[in-house]
C-alpha cells in the first residue's frame, strides 16, 4: 500500500528501537521505513483500541490519529490498559496521547475529540492510509466500513463479547481472484441485530484481557497491511473463544450472483 508522504530515513536511535524487527527478514529496513511513513486512524480508545495504539506505537506507526469523545473513567481500567488511574476525568485522546508519548517519541499522534459520523467522516479519513476499529456498538461498526470502503483505504476490524471476540479485514475495494471484488462487512453481516437484542459491556460484563487478545490481533493485522508480510485477515473472520483457549477461522465472500469487476453496469439483455 503507498503511504501518503515522504518521510527521513530511520535515525540512529530508531534502528537501536527497532532492531527486532529490522532482523525479520519479513520486515526489514524497508519495511520499519514503510510503518514509519503509514497514518493510522483508530477509533476508539477503549478496550480495543488500548491494546491496538500501544502496539502501533512501539511498532513504529508514524502517525496514529485517535478518534473518541469520552474521558477515561474508573470502570475502564479494568481493560483500557493505556489509561492510568491519575487520568481518570481526561479526556480518552489526551490519555492515550500521553501514553504514546511515553512508548515512543518517534510517533505523532493526531486527537480527534469527535464521534465518528457519516457526515465528518470523508475528510476525517482524507489524510490517512488505513482504519483500525475499536468501538463498541454496531452503528458505528457499519459506518466505519461504509467509509472505509468509500474512501478506499483497508479496515481492521474487531470486537469483543463477554469472553470472546473477533477481527477481520476488509478491503471491498479491490478485486479478488474470482473476478469480484473483496467481501465488505454486509457480506459477513447483512444487517445489524435489532436494538437491545446484544447487551453492552456495561450490562454484560466483559474480562478485560479478551480485549488485550483481540486489540493485539488488530495491531498484527495493521502491521501486515502496511509492511505486506504474510496473508490479512481478508475474507476472514478470526474468532477467539478464551473460556475453551480456542480460536476457528470462518471463511466469507461476495454472494455468487454478485457480478465480475467490470460488469457492474452492464444490463442483462
Amino acid at each position: 500500500m503507498s503511504m501518503g508522504e515522504t518521510v527521513e530515513p530511520l535515525s540512529k536511535d530508531e534502528i537501536g528501537r527497532y532492531a527486532r524487527h529490522i532482523v525479520l527478514s519479513e520486515i526489514g529496513g524497508p519495511g520499519q521505513q514503510k510503518l514509519k511513513a503509514a497514518r493510522v486512524l483508530v477509533i476508539g480508545a477503549g478496550g480495543l483500541g488500548a491494546p491496538l495504539i500501544q502496539y502501533l506505537a512501539a511498532a513504529g506507526i508514524g502517525t496514529i490519529g485517535i478518534c473518541d469523545d469520552d474521558t477515561v473513567s474508573l470502570s475502564n481500567l479494568q481493560r483500557q490498559v493505556i489509561h492510568t488511574t491519575d487520568r481518570i476525568g481526561e479526556a480518552k485522546t489526551a490519555s492515550a496521547a500521553a501514553a504514546v508519548a511515553a512508548i515512543n517519541p518517534h510517533v505523532k499522534v493526531i486527537r480527534h475529540d469527535l464521534r465518528l459520523s457519516a457526515e465528518n467522516a470523508p475528510d476525517l479519513l482524507a489524510g490517512y492510509d488505513l482504519m483500525a476499529d475499536g468501538s463498541d456498538n454496531f452503528a458505528t461498526r457499519y459506518l466505519c466500513a461504509d467509509m472505509a470502503e468509500k474512501a478506499g483505504i483497508p479496515l481492521v476490524t474487531g470486537a469483543v463479547g463477554r469472553f470472546d471476540g473477533s477481527v477481520t479485514v476488509l478491503k471491498p475495494y479491490e478485486q479478488g481472484a474470482d473476478g469480484r471484488l473483496l467481501p465488505g462487512y454486509r457480506d459477513l453481516f447483512p444487517e445489524p441485530p435489532p436494538e437491545g437484542m446484544v447487551p453492552t459491556c456495561a450490562e454484560a460484563g466483559v474480562l478485560g484481557a479478551v480485549t488485550g487478545v483481540i486489540g493485539t490481533l488488530m495491531a498484527m493485522e495493521v502491521i501486515k497491511l502496511v509492511t505486506g508480510a504474510g496473508d490479512p485477515l481478508v475474507g476472514r473472520l478470526l474468532l477467539y473463544d478464551g473460556l475453551s483457549a480456542r480460536f476457528d477461522t470462518v471463511r466469507y465472500k461476495r454472494p455468487a450472483s454478485s457480478p465480475l469487476v467490470g460488469e457492474e453496469g452492464k444490463s442483462a439483455s
